[in-house]
């Protein structure tokens, strides 16, 4: 029998900081080339996960792999070919154009002076065009909305051409409409361009709305699957009971739990 290999998986994984432990014996795998979004209620360990899942920092215990290699084991190189990060730290350099911050994607490909080939820019040019900023080309950096900035970002990192992307928080200091837009870009380059995508968020609703699988934290634990499958087992309903709240699995919108029994007369 073979044992399938996925693009990110978690193998007993211990997450916290210091000596204290936020969750622990994490077993938790990404689906191929779709869009899973990680939740879980403040302090819970969200960024302390990416940051692990990403191998910016080392889990308490435990293995992360990525196509089966362990993460930590392999060279800068490797994870830079491997996987891409959009994190919440603004990079504000003066002067720096779009096209720049873009083209930073291709450092693990270009010569050791940093030249873009015409192949490079080609690539630079195609993911500006993927995320809709190439008119923005020839922009300062520090001269964007939260919106065009995040995109500028996300092209960064498919300019990395890696098959593995994860972000902390993508759809933070957005609006409404720019949340939706940033999650359904995500959505689109997860199923057309075959990315492999995990995004924590406190988004909860456009969260169940737009991604394809969860990661939910919750109580020191990491629970796994399609937003309509953990609604049918019941551990979404159970997770929202906890705040009061209680679920709509067809708008997939939240709402007071006693809502409507508030609403009738106790007398009656």
């Amino acid at each position: 029998m073979t044992i399938p290999t996925f693009p990110l998986s978690l193998d007993k994984v211990s997450i916290g900081y210091g000596r204290k432990v936020l969750s622990e014996n994490l077993q938790a795998a990404l689906p191929a080339s779709q869009l899973t979004a990680l939740i879980g209620r403040n302090g819970a360990g969200k960024s302390t996960l990416l940051r692990c899942a990403a191998a910016l920092s080392a889990p308490l215990a435990g293995t992360i792999l990525w196509n089966g290699k362990v993460a930590h084991s392999l060279s800068l190189s490797e994870r830079a070919k491997l996987l891409s990060v959009v994190l919440t730290e603004r990079i504000d350099v003066e002067h720096l154009t779009v096209f720049d911050a873009v083209a930073m994607g291709r450092t693990p490909y270009t010569s050791l002076f940093g030249r873009l080939s015409e192949a490079d820019k080609g690539i630079v040019e195609r993911s500006m065009a993927q995320t809709g900023v190439t008119h923005l080309a020839h922009r300062s950096l520090t001269s964007l909305s939260d919106g065009e900035r995040q995109r500028t970002m996300i092209a960064k990192a498919l300019a990395q051409e890696t098959p593995l992307i994860l972000l902390d928080e993508p759809t933070s200091f957005l609006d409404y409409r720019a949340k939706m837009d940033i999650l359904e870009l995500l959505h689109r380059l997860a199923h057309e361009e075959r990315k492999t995508i995990l995004f924590s968020s406190h988004e909860i609703e456009l969260s169940l709305a737009k991604a394809d699988h969860l990661w939910l934290l919750r109580g020191g634990s990491l629970i796994a699957g399609a937003p309509a499958e953990l609604y049918q087992a019941g551990e979404l309903q159970h997770y929202f009971a906890q705040d009061g709240l209680q679920l709509n699995p067809t708008t997939w919108q939240l709402s007071p739990l006693h809502s409507i029994s508030s609403n009738i007369d106790p007398t009656l």
